[in-house]
């Protein structure tokens, strides 16, 4: 049996380290007000297409991610295109972005602000409104583009912190 005071600690480090964590968001992310419903971590890869671009030629588009979204070290579902997140209770939502910021290096995706624009099922994020993705590492496409049509999938992997409105 593990002694109450033990417990106490883990989880007063526990909040600590959300909190510290939710404190370092810059402001154009932030979901003031919101609590936290979720905190999963993402491991894919963001889809690159080569297409026209309109001031130059051939670019790398983003296209959509395709990720495993762990908690735990467990898989609890999935991330993909629209964007749209989806877990194994059923719960599905998709959103928009609203905020961005840069990633930690030029390698790595932005970290974003997204508002849910639509939602299914009644599992864990039936209720989420606001979806932050944060601590991005790698994913931002890099080199030339060879033909239009050609593929790109670049690694990456992110935390997502989802959010619903106080009651």
């Amino acid at each position: 049996m593990i002694p109450i005071s033990i417990i106490g600690l883990v989880l007063a480090l526990v909040t600590t380290s959300v909190t510290a964590a939710r404190a370092e968001v810059p402001d154009a992310i932030a979901a003031p007000g919101e609590t936290l419903v979720a905190l999963l971590h993402a491991q894919g890869a963001q889809v690159y297409e080569c297409k026209a671009g309109a001031a130059i030629g051939l670019a790398w588009q983003f296209r959509e991610p395709v990720a495993t979204l762990l908690e735990g070290g467990k898989t609890v579902g999935r991330h993909y295109a629209g964007p749209h997140w989806e877990l194994a209770d059923g719960s599905i939502v998709a959103a928009k972005a609203v905020g961005r910021a840069p990633g930690a290096t030029p390698q790595d995706i932005p970290i974003l602000k997204l508002e849910t624009t639509s939602r299914r099922g009644g599992g864990r994020l039936a209720d989420v409104s606001t979806i932050q993705r944060l601590d991005t590492k790698g994913g931002t496409a890099g080199g030339e583009c060879p033909a239009a049509g050609a593929l790109l999938s670049v690694p990456y992997s992110a935390d997502y912190a989802f959010y619903r409105k106080a009651r």
